[in-house]
């Protein structure tokens, strides 16, 4: 071998590497990534989710990495991922799958007015679909993004991936960022919309609801969303059967592997396969980063609806309710019914709200599935 060839061979090595492939847009995508796992680490702001798709954004953005494009006709590690998780909407359907059968109705059962509650929290979703158009968006990417405020990451996923899969990593990024920040978010507007004789308002204990409730309730609910809003029943009714999967109580193995090893393998590969979809190129744009700014109006406007729902409910009802359980109403389950309990301690250290709160924290995963099973009948 010449020196020449010797020397062509090195500059070959050198230029598969990385180093000559640099740009500045790729260390803002590190930072974001690396903001995200701080998130995940150091807030414990959902880090089941954010760790992975930090890692995800942050492992994505270096050059040359072979990780989401295809070599020889074959997919690449996370565009694996990717393609079977998200692109055949695995991921979403299984995740709903864990989500039931880590899911007690017995609060939405034993107070079924909590239903409108949660489709008043869907307010902000057909605010923002509104807004987003008028801002330069198609319908179906407006559709996409309006859905982020029902604090729903799966059904986001699962929309988006119908309607605008260009925007799944920015969106699914949205909805995850706001459910993870919750807390910080949805105090404020509470506050702000509620009295202190209203946050002080004390609901009477919930009724006991038998097995039979539980069990029956999974079958007809599926049976109904399966008649009106089809196009979710993908979702949804892997939801149900999660649910009676607990409820029956005789496929107690079944259950437990949907509950942990199953949601936590389908956890890693949703988080990463997100995150690898944002490469710089394609989300420092004007649209993504407007995505995040929409995503907050209507997450805020999302809390608002249910709050001023359970007011209105309140002009027409003997028994009132405590407005604070209406910021449950999207479908952050159970971190919104939470915050919930949390606001009423404040007013009231002896007012447990929590389990009043649980009803419309569970109408809102119905009400945001529901928003998107209409949206797909229109747009797709």
């Amino acid at each position: 071998m010449t020196f020449n060839e010797i020397l062509d061979m090195l500059r070959g090595i050198i230029y598969t590497t990385g180093v000559f492939h640099f740009s500045f847009k790729l260390v803002i995508m590190w930072a974001i990534g690396s903001f995200f796992i701080y998130l995940a680490i150091v807030k414990n702001y959902e880090p089941l989710l954010l760790l992975p798709i930090g890692f995800g954004i942050f492992i994505v953005n270096f050059p040359l990495v072979p990780l989401m494009g295809w070599t020889h006709g074959h997919g690449e590690l996370l565009r694996i991922f990717y393609h079977y998780g998200l692109e055949w909407e695995v991921i979403p359907c299984v995740i709903f799958l864990g989500l039931g059968a880590m899911t007690d109705f017995g609060p939405l059962i034993a107070n079924p007015k909590t239903l409108l509650i949660g489709a008043g929290a869907q307010l902000g979703v057909f605010i923002t679909f509104s807004g987003t158009v008028l801002a330069g968006f198609t319908l179906k990417e407006a559709a996409s993004v309006g859905i982020i405020g029902g604090a729903d990451g799966p059904t986001t996923v699962y929309l988006t991936q119908h309607l605008a899969p260009q925007l799944l990593g920015p969106n699914a990024l949205a909805a995850y960022s706001y459910m993870a920040m919750v807390p910080l978010i949805q105090p404020g507007i509470m506050r702000l919309l509620t009295t202190k004789e209203e946050r002080r308002i004390r609901m009477r204990q919930l009724r006991p609801v038998s097995k039979q409730e539980k069990i029956l309730f999974p079958l007809v609910t599926s049976a109904i969303i399966a008649l009106l809003v089809p196009s979710v029943i993908p979702l949804m009714g892997m939801f149900m059967l999660g649910n009676l999967m607990k409820e029956s109580g005789v496929v107690g193995r079944l259950t437990e592997t949907a509950q942990g090893s199953l949601m936590n393998i389908v956890t890693i590969f949703l988080g990463i396969s997100v995150g690898a979809t944002m490469h710089a190129d394609k989300f420092l744009s004007w649209k993504p980063l407007l995505i995040f700014g929409l995503g907050l109006i209507d997450f805020a406007v999302c809390t608002a609806g249910g709050i001023l729902t359970v007011k209105a409910m309140n002009l027409f009802l003997k028994e009132k309710i405590n407005p604070l359980i209406g910021s449950a109403g999207v479908s952050a389950v159970p971190m919104a019914a939470r915050v919930s309990q949390v606001e009423g301690m404040r007013e009231d250290k002896t007012n447990f709200l929590l389990m009043h709160a649980m009803g419309p924290n569970l109408a809102g995963v119905i009400g945001s599935a529901a928003a998107a099973g209409m949206f797909i009948a229109m747009f797709d």
